[in-house]
């Protein structure tokens, strides 16, 4: 989709998808290097923003650009939201950031690469350790949104780890 980063308002489809049990697919192997995937406890308001700069900003993700600091820390300090980074040779390549607020449901707030981590097969990995973090609590679906904004490879490696599409809507990202 060609977008107009000049525009106010960029119109997109989200589709929202939704995943019932662990995941069935094979685990992924180990991606080569030095990797770790850590969750991020109680985050510096700069760091968070960062990661969320770094990874979305080629997508349009600007909701919480948008909050103040204090707000933003109020979201993702809550024990309700958990971050998890992946890291490659000692450095951030990735954020996905769980939402549990709801009873027995989890949702993928936010899941992506850094660019610089792009084509490296670092994606699956990434998505099926988020997922088995998120399988780890006492839910019983898992929940996770795309839109046309996002990389083109988002929908096809949600659904390739099991997610199945329930709803899509039009809508608009309203740029700050």
């Amino acid at each position: 989709m060609s977008v107009n980063p000049s525009a106010r308002r960029i119109p997109m489809t989200v589709t929202f998808m939704e995943m019932t049990a662990k995941p069935a697919a094979l685990p992924p192997p180990i991606p080569r290097g030095k990797i770790a995937f850590l969750r991020s406890e109680n985050p510096p308001i700069h760091f968070y923003r960062y990661l969320y700069d770094a990874v979305g900003r080629k997508y349009f993700w600007v909701d919480r650009k948008k909050l103040s600091d204090d707000k933003l820390a109020e979201i993702i300090h809550a024990p309700t939201n958990h971050l998890y980074i992946l890291y490659t040779e000692g450095s951030p390549a990735g954020m996905a950031e769980l939402d549990f607020r709801q009873d027995g449901v989890a949702n993928i707030a936010y899941f992506g690469l850094m660019p610089e981590a792009l084509g490296k097969r670092l994606g699956y990995f990434f998505l099926y350790q988020t997922c088995l973090s998120a399988w780890s609590q006492p839910i019983s679906r898992l929940l996770v949104n795309t839109c046309t904004l996002d990389h083109p490879r988002a929908l096809p490696l949600y659904q390739r780890l099991g997610f199945t599409p329930y709803s899509r809507e039009e809508r608009f990202v309203e740029l700050p």
